[in-house]
């Protein structure tokens, strides 16, 4: 068995013992290790679709050293995973985000992996649920059409998987 130690504040440790005496747990490491069997299994599930839709929602302390702009330059590197992101500022020093993403599940899961692992980053949650993605085809015209130059718009549909 391999050994390794985490520190937690004193309020979550108090939290944290809590929630293991009301789940009947002999000890912490016990409680530990299922939670991160759930955790590991549970995003085996969520990587079973190739593509999915998303919603990752994170806090944040906005006067954490360079944060904002890490996480801004983060959501840069993968804007085309981005379809919208919502901002909310909850108090003085924290913030809500929400992000709406599309894509292929593997790379939608590894940017909110990468964002919930920045430090000062708490409270990540990504949401996946898979859809099946049909080819791209065309509905009537281009808004270009109403200046003359008829273009087809060409797009694709995504549809919650069964």
């Amino acid at each position: 068995m391999e050994r390794f130690t985490i520190s937690l504040d004193e309020r979550l440790a108090e939290q944290f013992d809590a929630w293991i005496t009301g789940r009947g747990y002999a000890n912490r490491s016990e409680a530990i290790r299922d939670l991160l069997r759930a955790e590991i299994g549970k995003s085996k599930l969520e990587l079973r679709g190739k593509h999915c839709i998303a919603c990752l929602s994170y806090v944040f302390n906005h006067h954490e050293r360079d944060l904002a702009e890490r996480l801004t330059a983060l959501h840069h590197r993968h804007h085309d995973l981005s379809v919208s992101t919502m901002h909310a500022h909850l108090d003085h020093d924290h913030c809500l985000e929400t992000a709406i993403l599309r894509g292929p599940t593997a790379e939608v899961a590894e940017f909110a992996d990468l964002l919930c692992a920045e430090r000062g980053v708490h409270h990540g949650k990504l949401n996946i649920i898979s859809v099946d993605v049909h080819e791209q085809h065309t509905h009537g015209l281009h808004a270009q059409a109403k200046r003359g130059v008829a273009r087809p718009a060409r797009h694709v549909h995504i549809k919650p998987s069964a």
